[in-house]
């Protein structure tokens, strides 16, 4: 599936929806925020939504979780953002609020049905950037490559992911093969798990099932090799992440125009833990680009000044 090049109006989904110049704008932006797939701080509790709505030609950046990661903690992003961006944490079926539905089998499944909904939520005067962690980067990566040329698209952020033409590491398939104690083990190489629930088989069985869908997902995950993107890489990584080495990143520069644009941090795996600045701070000038780009005029553009 690709949406690059096709007018999102003519896909069979969305020319059933009425067009954005027919609906008021007030009513558009409440269509946004219905959307299943996104969260915004606009849906947490407490939320200011008048005050979070009032500039929506911000950037949009769409969030996608690690394996078994909950994107409503992509939320408490956005004060670093401030002005320049909007975190859309997204959300798959299956998970959080979309717990009835039923879940994506593969990683292609996931990617295309996250593809059309930013398609359905793009406009041509705002851009949007893709940032994903892990499995999440993995996931962002190939949706990515189905928007490809779709207008809007700035900036791809892979963070604490190997290259795409290196996955599934065999730890990953390795683990998704595992059940039980042996699987929580396994898992707990990751990082990520709380030590309560690493300590509580009761509360094993409630959060991991996810958990271990997301990693079979991971390891059915088949890359497939393509052209390069059309948009800026940006790679984000812990220094002491054991996940990641400089080897193992360098086919990333395979996927981008340019040599992608390298950031390391303090911290292991999920080094933006009670520091989200480590992430803020890489997004938001990226967005305050890719907004200052969608203003000016292309050069072939003509411009008359009275």
């Amino acid at each position: 599936m690709t949406l690059a090049g096709t007018d999102p109006r003519r896909h069979p989904v969305l020319r059933f929806l009425p067009s954005r110049s027919a609906r008021p704008a007030k009513e558009w932006l409440i269509f946004v925020a219905a959307s299943p797939w996104f969260l915004t701080s606009e849906t947490a509790p407490g939320a200011t939504p008048a005050a979070d709505r009032a500039d929506d030609s911000r950037t949009r950046v769409y969030c996608f979780p690690h394996a078994g990661g909950n994107p409503r903690t992509f939320l408490d992003w956005q004060a670093g953002m401030g002005v320049d961006g909007r975190i859309f944490a997204v959300c798959p079926p299956g998970r959080g609020h979309r717990f009835r539905e039923p879940a994506a089998a593969t990683v292609a499944e996931l990617a295309d049905g996250a593809a059309l909904a930013i398609a359905l939520d793009a406009a041509p005067d705002r851009p949007f950037v893709l940032f994903g962690h892990s499995f999440g980067a993995a996931l962002a990566f190939e949706v990515a490559r189905r928007l490809d040329g779709v207008p809007g698209l700035a900036a791809l952020v892979a963070s604490g992911c190997s290259a795409p033409s290196l996955l599934p590491t065999p730890r990953v398939v390795e683990a998704a093969r595992l059940e039980g104690r042996r699987f929580t083990e396994a898992v707990g190489f990751f990082g990520g798990l709380p030590p309560e629930v690493l300590q509580d088989e009761a509360m094993q069985e409630l959060l991991l099932p996810h958990l271990k869908a997301d990693f079979a997902m991971v390891a059915g995950y088949q890359y497939r090799p393509a052209g390069p993107l059309r948009v800026p890489l940006t790679l984000l990584n812990g220094i002491d992440d054991p996940h990641v080495t400089t080897a193992s990143l360098a086919p990333w520069a395979r996927e981008c125009p340019g040599e992608p644009t390298r950031h390391w941090v303090d911290g292991g795996h999920f080094y933006f833990e009670g520091r989200p600045h480590t992430v803020t701070d890489v997004l938001r000038p990226l967005a305050r680009a890719a907004r200052r780009e969608a203003a000016t005029p292309a050069r072939d553009e003509y411009v008359e000044l009275i």
